[in-house]
């Protein structure tokens, strides 16, 4: 397999709607939706939340992630250590916080070199195992995202995905099966500052971004994927959303929403103001003060969901998310 592979990058904070666009990519022909792929070493040896696949299997007995865990172990070594080695490298090399590094500097020291060069060999594996031309890669650690142009033999685009920091700060509230719960202060802050990096990125590599509110998507699902089908350069009629509703299959993720494992005809819901509910005046106004300035710039509104969308498809670029 020698053609330059296409990964596709969501960036921005959890619980942005990142599981359901990624399995409903997953269903257009030659696409891959894996999940957060940064937690397989992680949740592949138990140090994870959880350690089971999108196909319902354990990540070791997975036919697909059995074989991709042990790329790059030394011989004669354990899987245990390798891990250990990769997760080191994640920490030191690859967090938020190195996002701007990343970006002026590369792959500037031979750890992240050789985590680059791991990476190109784990997407490449993933490719020839599945017959995948995109893989999309739902990690959303801008740290990751800001290192894929360094790795070899793939061409990256991003999508960076913005929900509203209420509807975050409602979903943070209970926990979920294998997702333990955080506080509305907790989720704005990690919001405000995983979608700064996330938009470092995007205005680095404008012309193969796009920016994506969450609810814009919900407000129309099928012409959301055509255009994130345009961004990568396939092709529309591949679009597998009818109307609301997509007939979602069996999938690879590593991780994700605990939603990743429902198969089936899924309609996509047109609404996303269960905050409106379960958040008190006093959260909602601690959440639009952490999230500020970002808040307003990405169209929410202290009264409400957020203006219309101004693009076709429900669509900006992300130069225009920036810039507002």
């Amino acid at each position: 397999m020698n053609e330059s592979l296409t990964v596709l990058s969501i960036t921005g904070w959890c619980r942005n709607g990142s599981t359901i666009i990624g399995n409903v990519l997953g269903e257009v022909p030659g696409f891959l939706h894996v999940g957060e792929l940064h937690f397989l070493w992680k949740n592949g040896t138990g140090r994870g939340v959880n350690d089971r696949c999108g196909c319902g299997g354990r990540l070791t007995d997975c036919p697909l992630w059995s074989e991709i865990l042990p790329i790059g172990m030394p011989a004669g070594g354990s899987l245990e250590a390798h891990a250990a080695e990769v997760i080191r490298r994640q920490r030191t090399r690859v967090r938020t916080r190195h996002t701007w590094r990343l970006l002026r500097r590369g792959a500037y020291d031979e750890p992240t070199r050789t985590h680059a060069a791991l990476m190109s060999r784990v997407y490449r594996a993933v490719a020839e195992r599945t017959g995948a031309r995109v893989i999309v890669d739902s990690t959303k650690i801008p740290g990751e995202a800001a290192l894929l142009p360094h790795v070899p033999g793939i061409t990256t685009y991003y999508l960076h995905l913005v929900r509203d920091p209420r509807a975050v700060a409602h979903s943070w509230r209970e926990p979920k099966e294998y997702v333990y719960a955080m506080s509305a202060a907790r989720s704005t802050a990690y919001w405000h500052g995983f979608n700064l990096a996330s938009a470092a990125i995007t205005r680095r590599h404008p012309q193969r971004s796009m920016f994506l509110r969450y609810e814009e998507f919900i407000a129309d699902p099928a012409g959301t994927v055509d255009a994130l089908l345009r961004l990568v350069g396939a092709d529309p009629a591949g679009n597998p959303v009818r109307g609301r509703t997509v007939e979602l299959h069996g999938n690879h993720t590593v991780t994700g929403n605990p939603d990743r494992f429902r198969t089936g005809p899924t309609t996509v819901r047109d609404a996303d103001d269960t905050w409106r509910r379960t958040l008190t005046r006093g959260q909602r106004l601690a959440v639009t003060a952490l999230a500020w300035p970002l808040f307003t710039r990405y169209g929410y509104q202290a009264g409400g969901t957020g203006r219309r969308p101004r693009h076709a498809g429900g669509v900006s670029s992300a130069a225009d998310a920036t810039e507002r």
